[in-house]
């Protein structure tokens, strides 16, 4: 049974796609200072969980330099629509192998990076990855409005597949 948590990310993944429907590579790729352009919001969501859940759980290498394109420090870029979605695309069915493998007794361990535990356990990186969706999903709605985008979503999605379940 998928845990309650992991439901969560996919169901806050699937409001961040619904959140990106009609746009376009060139206003994907417009940038209003200093916020980050939406397809960098994209690959930066990507890249967090490559670092959890592909790179730190499973010991895997995928889209190996993509945190030089959207990793928070480092230059800002306007990478093209199409590599970020094919990047994340990748990256979650990646990540997906593992959190759907989750119990709810390893969400209290850690993962390591390098020879050290990782700060924050399990569940909180799955926390922590949840809320990023959340903020850069609003932070990509301002951008749109800002391009003059109409008939955004005004509100959460159909929670039907993301039911409240008591662990």
């Amino acid at each position: 049974m998928t845990l309650p948590l992991v439901t969560q990310l996919h169901f806050a993944r699937s409001e961040f796609v619904r959140s990106m429907a009609g746009l376009t590579d060139d206003d994907a790729r417009h940038r209003f200072e200093p916020m980050n352009c939406i397809s960098w919001m994209i690959g930066h969501l990507a890249a967090q969980e490559n670092f959890y859940w592909v790179r730190m759980a499973q010991g895997k290498k995928l889209h190996a330099d993509l945190w030089k394109l959207v990793a928070t420090g480092q230059p800002a870029s306007t990478p093209p629509l199409d590599d970020m979605w094919t990047a994340w695309r990748d990256i979650t069915a990646a990540a997906d192998l593992y959190l759907d493998s989750l119990s709810a007794e390893l969400l209290t361990q850690h993962l390591t990076w390098g020879d050290k535990a990782w700060r924050e356990n399990i569940g909180t990186c799955l926390q922590r990855n949840i809320y990023h969706y959340w903020f850069h999903n609003g932070e990509a709605q301002a951008v749109r409005q800002m391009l003059g985008h109409s008939d955004l979503p005004q509100f959460v999605g159909d929670m039907s597949a993301a039911v409240y379940v008591p662990e």
